[in-house]
């Protein structure tokens, strides 16, 4: 897709033939750049759809080259929508809390934000804007939300072998997501949230503190997201899942324990071998 930001007037003439063949809106999503800063070619890019008659751009407010190495340009997006009051623009990046996604609006001037990675990670940010609060859900109500999305997948493909394979496809996944959940109340986080995008920051969780659910929820590695899928799509309700998980997050926190013991007990016997070869 970026690529044909690389030619803004192939682009133009690209969207102006969809327009003309649409009995619907035509939004468009945009990068800053086809490559680097150095490449940053926005404003060409935004006018020129403008005139292709676009009902929307969207900014994702980073070049192609950062990917998600830094925080995305929402002084640029801001430029950008001074400069086209007749054509709505949606903001894009790093968009982690109602309460940034309000700031940023005010701040820019864009018609609306969009929302991806902190989607994945709370889909209830869109209620959070709705309602203009935070939901900090318990851990109960967090698996109730994971297990509603597995009961989905599960009437959509089928509860049979070969629905639970089509499923494996997208369901674990989603726990890479879910994992990096944390609560980020506006009173405690939203200076910070000036400074620096929350998305961007790293906040760090205590294991010591978390129960065993919200331990295993949190885990990384592919092979916890495959068992907590499993886990919501085998119980029978939302109370099963917890207590299932529960008993997953005791046996795999005692068998992580037990293995940093073995691996401490490895590395001390290594020391005094190389003690008594010395």
């Amino acid at each position: 897709g970026a690529a044909l930001l690389r030619k803004p007037k192939k682009l133009a003439r690209l969207v102006g033939g969809i327009v003309d063949g649409s009995p619907i809106p035509v939004s468009v999503k945009v990068r800053t750049s086809p490559a680097g800063v150095a490449e940053i070619n926005l404003h060409e890019v935004v006018a020129l759809l403008n005139e292709a008659g676009a009902a929307a751009v969207t900014i994702h407010g980073r070049t192609t080259n950062s990917r998600y190495s830094k925080a995305a340009d929402w002084e640029l997006i801001r430029q950008v929508a001074e400069a086209n009051p007749g054509l709505p623009i949606v903001g894009n990046g790093d968009i982690l809390t109602f309460y940034e996604a309000r700031k940023r609006m005010a701040a820019t001037g864009v018609k609306a934000v969009m929302t991806g990675r902190g989607a994945l990670i709370k889909p209830w940010i869109f209620d959070e804007f709705r309602q203009n609060r935070a939901w900090e859900p318990s851990t109960a109500e967090r698996v109730a939300v994971y297990r509603t999305l597995a009961c989905y997948m599960k009437e959509h493909f089928g509860d049979d072998e070969r629905g639970r394979r089509t499923a494996w496809y997208f369901l674990p996944f989603h726990f890479d997501w879910f994992r990096r959940y944390m609560p980020l109340p506006e009173d405690t986080y939203a200076q910070a949230a000036d400074e620096y995008p929350l998305m961007q920051t790293r906040l760090a969780l205590n294991e010591d503190e978390m129960t065993p659910v919200d331990w295993i929820l949190s885990q990384t590695s592919e092979s916890h997201h495959d068992a907590i899928a499993s886990v919501l799509w085998d119980s029978a309700s939302d109370k099963e899942a917890v207590a299932n998980l529960e008993a997953l997050g005791m046996r795999e926190k005692e068998l992580k324990a037990k293995m940093s013991v073995e691996d401490e007990s490895d590395h001390e016997a290594n020391e005094l071998a190389e003690q008594v070869q010395g």
